[in-house]
């Protein structure tokens, strides 16, 4: 059998924006669009089609979590292929499902642990709900669509707009080369309406006006509601910040190996100006020290070192985190003190006073600090609770609890902290 020669009739009338997510040639392509909109159907389509295209490949197929795969994406995929009559093969153990008339293989992923995604070249991959994944997932994959046998390299996903996240960054913002995305808007899914004509104005009545853009227009909306830095806006608190001579250094740490996440300030009466941050991946608190002073060794104001309390911990090399600054900086020569509290703050105090600090405008931000920014526009709650998600993207909390341990010990009886309504951690 020429496996490179089959060709299948398929009983699908796409939606308009669904052809143009099929026709599209990008690299990279994304399908965003409310509920009803026809996402899934467009994910399973687009695997039909480039498992055919790449005969005798290897495709992956991802959801953010194992139950979401199996429940929902690996669901209407096994249905799409029984509606055409496609014969396949699925190995439940390994979850790997095989087109029998081509040979061509799809690979079933939960991404929440994208670790795990090394290893096998991929000729294209799809991710359903990419706004619930973490960017981590989708670059793990980018770079394992490299199959050079493939004849149609393509990575895609499909998605309902989740606020002002990385995916709107990347896909919608920043426009980055190589990538296109198609919005699908509501009231265009025909057969939806045809079956529920008032499924559109039951949900008006039901959600309240923002969620009701997201979820039903699929429209871009900046949810403050469930995010820990609610106060947080771009506009007021980025600002140009360079350092000023003869001040001291406000440096802050949050100790992991990676990233080794850390912040650099200066406070000027009762604001603080964050000029940069350093980020280092699996690296240790000696090579931190030294990033820090190549950047501001030379500066002649001091240094002011504040950080997480469990850096005092002894290390199994018999010398704390902070014995370790201590004795990089003592060989430097350069000047600096302590300011580091025996046990750390309660998270709910500490991101508390920092949203009183950028309600109030106390805090002036870099755009060098893109870590920081980052982390005051997407940690979240947990659902349902006022635990701060620290599971969701490994590379997020780590610079906003750094600058908070700074703000905690420079202004911790802040009047009006925790007098404004709303939820605390």
């Amino acid at each position: 059998m020429d496996r490179q020669r089959i060709s299948r009739e398929i009983g699908y009338s796409p939606l308009p924006s669904q052809r143009r997510f099929h026709d599209s040639e990008a690299r990279f392509k994304g399908f965003s669009g409310p509920i009803g909109s026809g996402k899934s159907q467009a994910l399973c389509q687009e695997t039909i089609r480039l498992a055919y295209l790449n005969a005798g490949r290897s495709g992956l197929i991802g959801a953010p979590t194992y139950p979401m795969l199996r429940d929902a994406t690996q669901a209407s995929l096994l249905q799409a292929l029984g509606e055409n009559g496609i014969p396949f093969e699925l190995n439940k153990a390994e979850q790997v499902l095989t087109f029998t008339d081509t040979g061509s293989r799809v690979l079933f992923r939960a991404v929440e642990e994208f670790d795990r995604l090394r290893g096998t070249n991929l000729a294209w991959f799809g991710i359903d709900e990419l706004t619930y994944c973490p960017e981590g997932a989708w670059l793990q994959l980018e770079a394992r669509l490299r199959d050079p046998l493939a004849g149609r390299l393509c990575g895609f996903a499909v998605w309902t707009p989740k606020g002002r996240d990385w995916v709107w960054r990347r896909w919608i913002e920043r426009k980055v080369d190589g990538y296109e995305v198609i919005l699908a808007r509501a009231f265009e899914n025909r057969f939806v309406l045809d079956r529920i004509p008032d499924f559109y104005e039951r949900l008006k009545s039901s959600y309240d006006e923002k969620f009701f853009a997201q979820e039903v227009l699929g429209e871009y909306v900046h949810q403050t509601e469930g995010l820990v830095y609610h106060a947080f806006d771009r506009v007021a608190h980025v600002r140009d910040v360079e350092v000023e001579a003869g001040r001291p250094l406000l440096w802050a740490l949050d100790f992991n190996v990676t990233p080794m996440s850390s912040v650099v300030a200066q406070r000027i009466g009762d604001r603080v100006r964050v000029i940069d941050e350093i980020v280092l991946r699996r690296a240790t608190t000696v090579e931190a020290c030294e990033e820090f002073l190549n950047r501001y060794g030379d500066h002649h104001g001091g240094v002011v070192i504040y950080g997480d309390a469990s850096g005092n911990r002894m290390q199994t090399t018999g010398s704390s985190d902070y014995q370790m600054v201590r004795e990089t900086f003592a060989r430097s020569g350069v000047s600096f003190t302590y300011r580091v509290p025996k046990a750390n703050p309660a998270v709910r105090e500490r991101t508390s006073l920092m949203n009183v600090m950028l309600r109030d405008g106390a805090l002036e931000i870099s755009a060098r600090a893109k870590e920081l920014l980052l982390d005051f526009e997407e940690v979240e709650y947990k659902a349902d609770s006022t635990v701060m998600d620290k599971e969701r993207d490994p590379k997020r909390t780590h610079m906003s609890d750094a600058l908070g341990y700074l703000v905690w010990q420079e202004f911790h009886g802040r009047e009006g902290a925790g007098e404004r309504p709303g939820r605390l951690v």
